[in-house]
């Protein structure tokens, strides 16, 4: 499994092959023509190195989908990730609090963790996380979200807006 992927794509289950594709194929559309993707360990679930800035890349898969809805077949959700570590709480930890500093001051936040393959718990990655971020949390509404997404032995963490990840079964037309 690519051990520095910047992107997390999710797919139906046994679709994964039509998901990497389609992946491929829309991306090179949107100027990633060295795209690498491969199926991770758990069913449904596809990581990829894009070299576009991941941001953006969904920003212009959100724009694709707009404008050609019916090229979205497989693919049901793409998250940005800014940094992946190994499943370590403390090293988890440590990756969040750093990006954390974006987080404006007035700005509300909330963690999110998307765990699979691991014993850690949800609610210690999110105390452990949320524990050294002072600022206000807002679990409804919050501007910044801390997404901590879980793959096995490798986390991906990203501070992003709510709108950042991109959700084809609720944006498609």
């Amino acid at each position: 499994m690519i051990r520095d992927f910047n992107l997390l794509v999710s797919c139906p289950r046994m679709r994964e092959s039509d998901a990497c594709t389609e992946i491929w194929f829309l991306l090179g559309k949107i100027g990633d023509r060295e795209l690498v993707v491969e199926k991770s360990e758990v069913s449904g679930l596809l990581v990829a190195k894009t070299k576009l800035e991941p941001f953006k890349a969904i920003a212009e898969l959100r724009r694709l989908l707009k404008e050609r809805p019916q090229e979205f077949r497989y693919i049901l959700r793409v998250a940005p990730i800014e940094v992946v570590v190994p499943t370590r709480l403390e090293i988890i930890k440590k990756a969040s609090l750093e990006l954390s500093a974006r987080i404006g001051e007035s700005e509300t936040f909330r963690v999110t963790v998307e765990k699979r393959h691991t014993s850690l718990s949800s609610k210690e990655v999110i105390e452990a996380v949320a524990e050294g971020i002072d600022r206000k949390v807002d679990l409804h509404r919050p501007d910044r979200i801390v997404l901590v997404e879980i793959v096995g032995g490798l986390t991906g963490v990203s501070v992003i807006k709510p709108d950042d990840v991109l959700s084809v079964a609720k944006e498609k037309p």
